[in-house]
């Protein structure tokens, strides 16, 4: 009853302030700006990957029979992945009652459903027949794919969220408790279910193994913690506010939660290397492509400097509480991790497949180079984000936090 009377009173005053919002950030230059170009990022975005649909995407993607799966297909990772994070690192204040974390409740589930649905529209262009795929997802269901458990599992993630996010934005905390319980459940099924993708492909040997799905979950809620300090931070900045004392607690917690995922991170990559040069010699070689070839760049500066070591050394100096240096960090993390999930998707496939069975069709690495429709549809799905970040921040009013 108490849910009803709440929704009620929230409706008329929602919809003025959104309004009003919205106005107020039309007569911001800067604002107005950075949507209309996040805008036409998506439409570049659109346009690339509706023409590699008409020429053929085999001509106009840089994939090949031997490596078929790009950039598109990590950039779509990195987004799930960065969603089921907000979603693991949000629902530790509203789902499980933790009061430090509840001020970065709404803010982070809004931006879980933008990241999820930025995913979905750069693997939209990846798919051949991506409306054939939905309708024989439900009339032609195929219980042992983890593919169409991937796409179910997603599904009813994204579902689950945006009602929960609804529900927080009517005041009826009762129900997106709940629903925000049924959204963690379905996003670790979700994500650990992705991490068997590449985890049961026993053709792949850099996959190969149980510590996929573990990897994927862990790394998961590394991503959210920095989504939400990047993202948060930038809230406040574009809508011109103050923080508040409970919200630079709740960033001060979420970063400690970074340090110890970031450190448990490198403790991972150290024992993958570390094993997996106890294996076969097509998992060497992938190894060493990170180590000291093509791949190594990626690897070392990029994955592990820029997305790791030096954040984490900002994280520790900043205390919690420098907040520019903690976005600062957040935002190198974002942007190494981005890699990570590139180097994890192409260097799973560099070595031939029947390279251990002395096939010489191939003698060395194959060769992944992403093209320029790849590109133009992955930065769609990054304007997808932003320009849904960004509406959001005005639509919502800030996504203010109310007791519960």
């Amino acid at each position: 009853m108490a849910d009803n009377v709440s929704t009620e009173t929230a409706k008329a005053p929602f919809l003025l302030t959104a309004w009003e919002g919205v106005y107020d950030g039309i007569r911001n230059r800067a604002y107005l700006f950075t949507l209309i170009a996040m805008a036409l990022l998506v439409v570049a975005g659109v346009a690339a990957g509706m023409h590699a649909r008409s020429v053929g995407t085999m001509h106009a993607y840089g994939v090949t029979r031997e490596v078929p799966w790009g950039i598109l297909i990590s950039t779509y990772v990195f987004f799930v992945v960065t969603s089921t994070g907000l979603c693991l690192v949000s629902s530790i204040g509203h789902v499980f009652g933790v009061k430090d974390y509840a001020p970065i409740a709404k803010r982070s589930v809004f931006l879980a459903v933008a990241t999820i649905i930025s995913g979905f529209f750069v693997i939209f262009f990846e798919i051949e027949n991506p409306l054939r795929m939905a309708i024989y997802n439900v009339i032609s269901p195929n219980l042992t794919s983890n593919i169409w458990w991937m796409g179910t599992l997603y599904g009813a993630y994204m579902m689950f969220m945006a009602i929960e996010f609804t529900l927080l934005v009517q005041r009826r905390y009762r129900l997106a408790t709940l629903l925000g319980f049924l959204g963690v459940v379905s996003g670790v099924a979700a994500h650990s279910n992705l991490g068997a993708v590449f985890g049961m492909l026993d053709g792949r040997e850099f996959w190969y193994g149980p510590f996929m799905p573990i990897y994927f979950i862990t790394s998961a809620m590394m991503s959210g913690a920095a989504a939400i300090i990047l993202f948060t931070w930038l809230a406040y900045k574009v809508n011109g506010e103050q923080m508040d004392s409970g919200m630079k607690r709740a960033l001060e917690v979420t970063t400690k939660v970074g340090i110890l995922l970031i450190a448990v991170i490198l403790f991972f990559t150290t024992w993958k290397f570390i094993i997996g040069f106890a294996g076969g010699e097509a998992k060497v070689m992938a190894l060493r492509s990170l180590l000291t070839g093509p791949y190594a760049f990626n690897f070392w500066v990029l994955e592990i400097l820029v997305g790791m070591v030096i954040p984490l050394v900002l994280f520790l100096k900043s205390r919690g509480t420098n907040l520019g240096m903690m976005a600062l960090a957040s935002g190198l993390m974002v942007f190494g991790i981005f890699f990570m999930r590139y180097d994890l998707v192409v260097v799973g496939q560099i070595v031939p497949v029947y390279y251990e069975l002395e096939v010489k069709e191939y003698t060395g690495l194959l060769s992944y180079t992403p093209s320029f429709h790849e590109i133009m549809v992955v930065l769609g799905g990054i304007g997808l984000t932003g320009f849904l970040f960004l509406l959001g921040e005005k639509v919502f009013g800030g996504h203010k936090s109310e007791a519960h």
